[in-house]
C-alpha cells in the first residue's frame, strides 16, 4: 500500500502567510499585465481569473511549501494557472520573462499544460472535469508500471478542484469506480467558493457532496471555519453565531462579505428567535470592526493552520477529499462579488492592492531575498521538490509484420485478438508493454484469448473462484502482473485511463502500449476526453468495434455514422478502418510503433464483426511486393485490382469491400473495367493531399497518392463506406474527377446486412448504378 514519503515540513504559519501574500500578488499581476499593460492589437479581452486564483492561493501555498514531495503529482484547477506559475517563479523553475506572456502567442497557457507551458504541468487541465479525474488514472498507471515493469517511486496524486467541476458527470463516474476506493494516494481538495460564472450558487449542497464521497469509500475532511471563528464559537453567543452562519443561504452569506462593519452588525444577527439574535448581538458588540470583518471572512480554506491540520489527517489507505470553504476573490477588492468570476480589478484598485501587499506596481516581479526567512523556506521547498531524472528505458525493436497467413472467413474484430496473441508469441518484449483496457466488453470484442493468456491487472492478488469450472471460457485471473484492465461501462473513465497509461514514457521513462476497446457507437461519447488526453501527451490506441450499419440487427441507435472522419479531424491521430485481417495486423503493429516516444501519435481502429473471405485481399506472396503492400496499407490504401483499360475507379473501405469487388465483377461483365482501391485510412490520404497543396504545413508525404491515385489512371470515381459519405469525398479532388459518394447519412434500420445496405444505397446494385452514371458523364 503506497504511503506518503515524508512528513509535512514545519513552517511558521505567519511565514506561510507572507508567502501566500506574495503568491497572490504575483498571480494577480500576471493577469493584470496581460490585460492592462501589454499592448493589445486585436482589442479583444485577454482574460484570466483573478478571483478564482485568489480563492485557492492559500491552499496552494500551504500545499507546495509544507506538504508536497518530489514524488507527488498535482492537477491544478484550470483557472488557478497563474497561481501555479507564480509558485514556479518563486521556486526558481520559471524565468521572469514568462510572467508577461500569459495567453500570448507562445507564452504561458490559459490553463496548465503538460505540452505547451515552459514548465510542464503534471496534468493538463482546462476541460472541466477531465483534469480533476486525471490523477486517479495517473495513480493506476504508476502502480501498473511499478508492478509490471519496474519500481518508479510512490507519492500522492492531488486534484485541486473547483466546486463547479463537481457538476460534471465524469467526476462521479470516476469517484465511484470500484477500483478507486483502493487508491490511498488520491487526494482531492475542493475549492468550495460557492460561485459559478454568473452567480452565487443558491444551494451548493455541501452536505450532499460529502455524503456522495463518503458512500464511495472516500475519507471526507470538511474544512469550514478558520481558527478565529472557531475561537469565537466558544464564547457566549458563539453557538448562535455558528448556527446563524451554517443556516444562512449562500447568497446571503456572500452579501455579508460586501458589507462595511456597521452593515455587518445590522445584518448578521438576522431575524431569528429573539434569544438567539440577542445572544449574537451581544457577541458582536464585544468585537471591534477589524475583528468582526476578519471573522466573517475566516473560512477554513484561507486559514493556513487549519489547512495544515487537515493535510496532517489524510488517511493514505483510501482516497481523501478535503472540502475547503473559500471566498472567491479573497484578499482582492472584488472579494465575494457575485459577478467576479472573470472580472479584472482596475488600475486604481491594482495600485491600492500593491500598497496593501507592500509591492511596487511598476516593478511587480519581486522574489524573496535569499537571506530572508521566506527566501530560505522557498529554497528548502525548491530543493525538496526537485525530481529525479528517469532515463528512457530501452525500447524493443518494432515488429511490423508477423508473417501470418490469414485465410478463410474472418472479421477485422476477430483479427484483433489473433494479432495480439501472435504478438505475445513472436515479440514478448513488445507484448510485455501492451496493456488492454475495456468497459466490460472483453469477450464480445474478441479479447478473450488475450485476457486468458496475460491475466487481468489488479492492485492486489484476487482469487478466481471459477478457475476449476470447466464450462467457464474466459478465465478472469486478477493480479498485479496482469495486462488487461476492465472498468465499468463509463467510456470517459476508459479514455482517461488510456491517456495516463500512454503518458508513462514521459513521466518515468517507461513506455506502455495501451489499447482500449469499446463499441464504436460510443467513440464519440469518449472523443473529447480522449482528445484532451492526446493534447496532454498521452499516446494510445482506441479500437471501436463493432461499427457501422453492419450492426444491422441492433438498429439505428447502435450504427455509428460519423466515426470514419475522426482520423481526418483530430490532431495527432492516425485512424484506420482495415477491411482484411492482414491490414488489421499491419496497421495495429504500425500504431504500436508510434507509441511511447517524443513525437509519437495515437491511433484509432474502426473494426467490424462482418466476416469477409480473406482471399479477396489478394495479399502478394512475393516478399518485395508484400512489403510494398504493407507500406501502402499503413499510409492509407492500395490498388487492390488494376484493370487494363479502366473506365471507372471504385474506392471502398472496411466492411464494404465485398460489395465493391462484387460490383467490379458485374461491371466487367458489362464491358466496363474498373480499378479497385482499398482505403485503409482516409486521414493518412488527406495528410498526403495536404502535403501537396500546403508543403509549408506539417503533413505526410505525397508518394502514396502517386501510387494509389496516379494521374495517368484518373477516371470517374465512386466511393463507398459504412459511414458518412463525406469521409471519402475529398479523394475525387486529387485528380479532379467526376465523383459519386455513397455512404450512410441517416439513422439506420434493423434487419439483415443486405436489407440495410439496400436501404442506405451502399449495396452492390447501388455501386454498379453509380459507376455507370459516373462513366457516362
Amino acid at each position: 500500500m503506497p504511503t506518503h514519503a515524508a512528513a509535512p515540513v514545519s513552517v511558521d504559519p505567519a511565514l506561510l502567510e507572507e508567502i501566500h501574500r506574495r503568491v497572490l500578488w504575483l498571480s494577480t499581476s500576471i493577469i493584470h499585465h496581460a490585460n492592462r499593460v501589454r499592448p493589445n492589437l486585436s482589442g479583444l479581452k485577454v482574460g484570466g481569473h483573478q478571483a478564482s486564483c485568489a480563492s485557492i492561493a492559500s491552499i496552494m501555498t500551504a500545499l507546495w511549501f509544507t506538504t508536497l514531495t518530489r514524488d507527488d503529482r498535482v492537477s491544478v484547477k484550470p483557472h488557478a494557472g497563474p497561481v501555479w506559475h507564480a509558485i514556479n517563479y518563486l521556486l526558481g523553475e520559471l524565468d521572469e520573462k514568462h510572467l508577461t506572456t500569459l495567453r500570448q502567442y507562445g507564452g504561458l497557457q490559459s490553463y496548465p499544460s503538460r505540452s505547451k507551458d515552459p514548465v510542464p504541468a503534471d496534468y493538463s487541465t482546462g476541460s472541466v472535469g477531465i483534469g480533476a479525474t486525471a490523477p486517479i488514472w495517473g495513480a493506476v498507471a504508476r502502480r501498473y508500471v511499478d508492478s509490471v515493469l519496474r519500481p518508479v517511486g510512490s507519492g500522492r496524486q492531488y486534484s485541486l478542484v473547483g466546486d463547479a467541476e463537481l457538476d460534471e458527470g465524469a467526476i462521479w463516474e470516476a469517484v465511484i469506480d470500484p477500483e478507486v476506493k483502493h487508491l490511498g494516494e488520491i487526494v482531492w481538495i475542493v475549492d468550495l467558493n460557492r460561485q459559478s460564472l454568473d452567480r452565487v450558487v443558491p444551494d451548493i449542497a455541501a452536505g450532499r457532496i460529502e455524503a456522495m464521497f463518503d458512500a464511495a469509500g472516500w475519507q471526507v475532511l470538511p474544512v469550514k471555519f478558520g481558527a478565529l471563528l472557531e475561537e469565537l464559537f466558544t464564547r457566549p453567543g458563539g453557538p448562535e453565531l455558528r448556527a446563524r452562519i451554517v443556516s444562512m443561504s449562500n447568497p446571503e452569506y456572500q452579501r455579508l462579505l460586501r458589507c462595511d462593519p456597521q452593515e455587518l452588525r445590522d445584518r448578521l444577527p438576522g431575524d431569528g428567535p429573539d434569544g438567539g439574535a440577542e445572544a449574537l448581538r451581544g457577541l458582536i458588540e464585544t468585537l471591534d470592526d477589524v475583528t468582526l470583518t476578519a471573522a466573517i471572512r475566516n473560512l477554513g480554506g484561507h486559514d493556513i493552520p487549519t489547512l495544515l491540520d487537515a493535510f496532517a489527517r489524510i488517511d493514505d489507505t483510501r482516497p481523501t477529499v478535503i472540502i475547503a470553504y473559500t471566498i472567491k476573490g479573497y484578499g482582492l477588492p472584488s472579494s465575494g462579488h457575485p459577478q467576479n468570476h472573470s472580472a479584472l480589478i482596475s488600475q486604481e484598485e491594482y495600485e491600492e492592492f500593491a500598497v496593501q501587499s507592500g509591492q511596487d506596481p511598476a516593478s511587480p516581479w519581486s522574489r524573496f531575498s535569499p537571506d530572508s526567512a521566506e527566501g530560505r523556506a522557498v529554497a528548502e521547498a525548491a530543493q525538496r521538490l526537485t525530481r529525479p531524472d528517469f532515463p528512457p528505458a530501452p525500447e524493443p525493436e518494432p515488429l511490423l509484420d508477423l508473417g501470418r497467413p490469414h485465410r478463410g472467413t474472418s472479421s477485422s474484430q476477430a483479427a484483433l485478438g489473433r494479432v495480439l496473441m501472435d504478438l505475445s508469441r513472436q515479440s514478448p518484449d513488445t507484448a510485455r508493454r501492451v496493456v488492454t483496457v475495456s468497459p466490460d466488453v472483453s469477450s464480445t470484442t474478441n479479447l478473450g484469448g488475450w485476457v486468458n493468456k496475460v491475466g487481468a491487472w489488479s492492485a492486489s492478488q484476487a482469487p478466481n473462484w471459477f478457475a476449476d469450472d470447466k464450462e467457464t471460457i474466459l478465465h478472469w485471473n486478477e493480479s498485479p502482473h496482469g495486462q488487461h484492465m476492465e472498468l465499468g461501462i463509463a467510456e470517459t473513465n476508459l479514455v482517461g485511463l488510456l491517456g495516463e497509461l500512454g503518458a508513462t514514457w514521459s513521466r518515468w521513462g517507461e513506455p506502455l502500449y495501451p489499447i482500449g476497446v469499446m463499441y464504436d457507437p460510443f467513440v464519440n461519447r469518449a472523443l473529447e476526453p480522449w482528445t484532451f488526453g492526446m493534447y496532454a501527451g498521452g499516446q494510445s490506441i482506441l479500437v471501436g468495434t463493432p461499427s457501422g450499419v453492419t450492426l444491422a440487427p441492433e438498429g439505428g441507435a447502435h450504427q455509428s455514422i460519423t466515426t470514419p472522419s475522426t482520423g481526418i479531424e483530430v490532431p495527432g491521430l492516425l485512424a484506420y478502418e482495415p477491411a482484411f485481417a492482414q491490414d488489421v495486423e499491419w496497421t495495429l503493429l504500425h500504431a504500436i510503433s508510434q507509441l511511447g516516444r517524443p513525437g509519437g501519435m495515437s491511433s484509432y481502429l474502426r473494426l467490424t464483426t462482418r466476416g469477409i473471405d480473406q482471399e479477396l485481399a489478394a495479399v502478394p506472396t512475393d516478399p518485395a511486393a508484400r512489403q510494398r503492400r504493407r507500406e501502402q496499407a499503413v499510409e492509407g490504401g492500395y490498388l487492390l485490382r488494376i484493370a487494363e483499360e479502366p473506365a471507372v475507379t471504385l474506392v471502398g473501405m472496411g466492411a464494404m469491400m465485398p460489395e465493391v469487388l462484387t460490383a467490379a465483377d458485374r461491371l466487367a461483365e458489362q464491358g466496363l473495367a474498373a480499378d479497385v482501391v482499398c482505403v485503409t485510412s482516409p486521414g493518412q490520404l488527406f495528410r498526403a493531399l495536404q502535403s501537396v497543396r500546403r508543403p509549408d504545413q506539417r503533413a505526410g508525404s505525397s508518394w502514396i497518392l502517386d501510387q494509389v491515385f496516379p494521374a495517368s489512371r484518373a477516371r470517374p470515381m465512386v466511393t463507398v463506406l459504412d459511414g458518412h459519405p463525406h469521409s471519402l469525398s475529398f479523394l475525387a479532388t486529387i485528380n479532379r474527377v467526376e465523383h459519386v459518394a455513397l455512404g450512410v447519412s441517416e439513422f439506420g434500420q434493423s434487419g439483415d446486412i443486405g436489407d440495410v445496405h439496400r436501404h442506405h444505397g451502399i449495396d452492390a446494385d447501388a455501386i454498379v448504378r453509380s459507376a455507370l452514371d459516373a462513366a457516362r458523364r
